[in-house]
């Protein structure tokens, strides 16, 4: 019997220069998602919440929170970007290129821009990307640099977090036995 291991992310040496990876997730931002974001990160400014308010902006409906649309750049790079993450060390020249309202479906890719070894970590390595986000009809809404600390692939066994069941390993029952 062959264990397969879910998709676990890149490592520092599987990044190359000019590598354009497209995250396979695109998410559609409801009302909630809205809400409840500009609620826990407290932003008070109406046009993400008041509809009265907002109609009467140059945009004319509810925008969604910049800060939600940033995180969500980053959540569905993870994938393919920053699942073996030791660290993100940075992020910048953040670009709101496009609004985005509820009900705007988002998809994401990043360019590798640039890697190097760590000087410090020998277990490390640092990768930049340069990551967008489109909305369904391929407006660039968001864009931003990003560099991240990525462990090698040598560090892999070091930090498996994935426990030995104590009634051991999945296996298929012996032909006739009983389930």
């Amino acid at each position: 019997m062959t264990v397969h291991t879910g998709w676990q992310g890149r490592f520092y040496e599987d990044f190359e220069v000019g590598d354009v990876y497209r995250h396979p997730l695109g998410r559609t931002i409801n009302e909630a998602d809205n809400t409840w974001f500009t609620l826990l990160t407290m932003n008070t400014h109406p046009a993400h919440f008041d509809q009265h308010y907002a109609a009467q902006t140059p945009f004319g409906k509810v925008l969604v929170n910049s800060g939600l649309t940033i995180a969500m750049l980053i959540g569905m790079s993870v994938t393919d970007v920053s699942q073996r993450a030791v660290a993100n060390l940075a992020l910048t020249d953040v670009q709101l290129t496009h609004p985005v309202f509820v009900g705007d479906t988002l998809y994401a890719e990043s360019l590798c821009t640039g890697k190097r070894e760590s000087a410090s970590k020998p277990y490390a390595g640092l990768v930049e990307v340069h990551s967008r986000a489109l909305n369904a009809d391929g407006d660039e809404c968001l864009s931003f640099d990003r560099t991240i600390m990525l462990y090698r692939r040598s560090a892999a066994a070091d930090i498996d977090s994935f426990p030995e069941a104590k009634n051991g390993p999945l296996s298929l029952p012996e032909p006739g036995a009983a389930k």
